[in-house]
């Protein structure tokens, strides 16, 4: 099969020739359709979140149609308390996130917080991800896809939505939301925000007027930099932007008892600022990865809402070029590799 692999920091991806993987015990042996692309894979590829074993096969938002099924394995406890949905059968279309498979046996997994398990794996990153031909892939951290959604279209789904969705969980029932950096996430998120009637303030890159546009255009009342101060205190903010500095600029533009998320796995250092940035019960949190509970809730939202994602698509041998694009910011939406 042609897979493009890591094989260090600062390097790009090289083209390959693997054997086509064969699914162990509770795994599934995936035809990849579509794999989209994430800033987590630049975070990978600078070293900024660690590649314990390469090489290493990127790419953890995967649509792919199931080719055959390993042996079964016996639920663990968490499964059971889930109550998961059954295994995938061979032909069926199901979706692979980041969280790859946790332990199942300690108190983050037995109180419904597998996301922040210690031994948890993780797609493109610990585990071999969808840049590539085929893949395999835990069956009990599978998602039925929605029908309705093409393969590309559905990718995006896997993570820029699922962490987005987990982000705004964490504003409550929040009217006014900031979004500061709106790419894959925020994208997405603005349609879910709308279609519950919420307000969507865009933060960009300053001078921005294209992305700005393409905001106003999902719903938001108002975008602009992320230097300015909205035209009213807002009820909470999620950052998507890697960029500590833009967390006093949010706690600013939040109200009293506001809360501001950080959505992402990686960020650049946060300044200091003044007590009184925080003070009033504002309230600064993260989100970490996603729990199966997140994505069987989001996918039941999403064509509901509905989603829809713009979408960039890339053939396999120019994944380079779609992060080179992704880093620059130049296209709407995300990118997309379709092998």
């Amino acid at each position: 099969m042609r897979a493009m692999i890591f094989e260090g920091v600062g390097r790009p991806l090289r083209a390959v020739q693997r054997k086509v993987p064969s699914p162990g015990p509770g795994q599934l042996l995936l035809r990849v359709h579509a794999c989209g692309v994430c800033r987590t894979d630049l975070h990978l590829l600078d070293g900024e979140v660690e590649i314990k074993s390469p090489p290493r096969v990127l790419g953890h938002q995967i649509i792919a149609t199931v080719e055959a099924a390993g042996e079964p394995v016996e639920p663990t406890e968490a499964d059971r308390l889930l109550a998961p949905a059954p295994i995938a059968q061979e032909g069926d279309r199901v979706g692979v996130p980041w969280l790859g498979w946790s332990c199942g046996e300690c108190k983050w997994c037995l109180s419904g917080r597998e996301n922040l398990c210690p031994r948890a794996r993780f797609t493109g990153c610990d585990i071999d991800g969808g840049m590539a031909e085929y893949a395999v892939a835990d069956a009990r951290f599978c998602f039925a896809i929605p029908p309705g959604y093409p393969d590309d279209q559905a990718a995006p789904l896997m993570c820029a939505g699922l962490i987005g969705y987990r982000a705004l969980r964490m504003c409550g029932d929040a009217h006014s939301v900031g979004l500061y950096g709106f790419g894959a996430s925020a994208h997405i998120l603005a349609q879910v925000c709308r279609s519950q009637g919420r307000e969507v303030y865009a933060f960009t890159r300053a001078g921005d007027e294209q992305t700005q546009a393409f905001a106003r255009e999902l719903g938001a009342v108002w975008a602009g930099a992320s230097e300015d101060a909205p035209p009213q205190p807002l009820d909470a903010a999620i950052i998507f932007a890697p960029v500590g500095s833009l967390v006093p600029l949010a706690l600013a533009a939040v109200a009293p008892a506001g809360t501001v998320v950080c959505g992402g796995i990686f960020m650049s250092d946060i300044p200091s600022f003044p007590y009184g940035a925080l003070w009033q019960e504002r309230v600064l949190r993260s989100v970490a990865n996603l729990t199966r509970s997140d994505g069987r809730e989001f996918l039941t939202l999403a064509p509901q809402v509905p989603v829809k994602t713009r979408v960039s698509s890339y053939p396999l041998e120019a994944a380079n070029e779609a992060l080179a694009d992704l880093r620059a910011g130049r296209f709407e939406g995300a990118a997309v590799i379709v092998p």
